[in-house]
């Protein structure tokens, strides 16, 4: 069903203010003609990210797990990053992330999906991307921060998708990443048998 998408609307936007101007995103209060009506809400303003399921000869995804301050949680996550470098292509932002958190190069670097991550709070677009055909990247790199101790693990794609349907892994991204290979797997093995 191709018809089937999401819709741009084009509403005028009667004020628009920022109320907090962070390091990363923004908050904004907005308010907009819609319907009958004006409507205020407010709403992080974000750049953007991209995110990368890494899989491997064995069909392993690359899972990093690193402390996020929000939910108080070393949780498990795909590497991912934001697209912070002005004009820089989310293609090319996926290769930079990749080497930068797993310390990879891509041979076959496509696209996977693109989602909102929360469509009600904030605009920010993640753009998915699937690696394949890895190797290492010619030098690691430093890390610091929440970054500092990142895990790396390689886990069986199957194992991922049990550990998400038994709320073992509860990353968003994450989540719509692995499902998303697997499917992309699957049409694959069966278009070629």
């Amino acid at each position: 069903m191709t018809s089937l998408r999401d819709e741009p609307v084009d509403v005028e936007i009667v004020s628009s203010d920022l109320v907090y101007e962070g390091r990363v995103w923004d908050v904004r209060n907005d308010t907009f003609r819609y319907g009958e009506g004006e409507i205020t809400r407010q709403y992080v303003a974000h750049p953007g990210a991209v995110a990368v399921v890494a899989l491997d000869d064995h069909e392993r995804v690359a899972l990093i797990q690193q402390y996020r301050h929000p939910i108080r949680h070393r949780d498990w996550e795909i590497p991912a990053g934001l697209l912070d470098v002005e004009g820089e292509p989310p293609i090319d932002t996926a290769r930079r992330e990749l080497a930068e958190e797993v310390d990879l190069v891509a041979g076959s670097m496509e696209p996977l999906l693109s989602i909102y991550t929360t469509p009600g709070g904030n605009d920010e677009v993640v753009h998915l991307f699937l690696a394949r055909e890895l190797s290492p990247a010619p030098s690691a790199h430093a890390r610091e921060q929440e970054e500092a101790d990142i895990r790396l693990e390689w886990v069986a794609l199957d194992d991922a998708i049990d550990a998400v349907l038994a709320g073992r892994m509860r990353n968003g991204i994450l989540v719509a990443g692995v499902f998303a290979a697997a499917e992309r797997l699957r049409r694959e093995a069966r278009a070629g048998g």
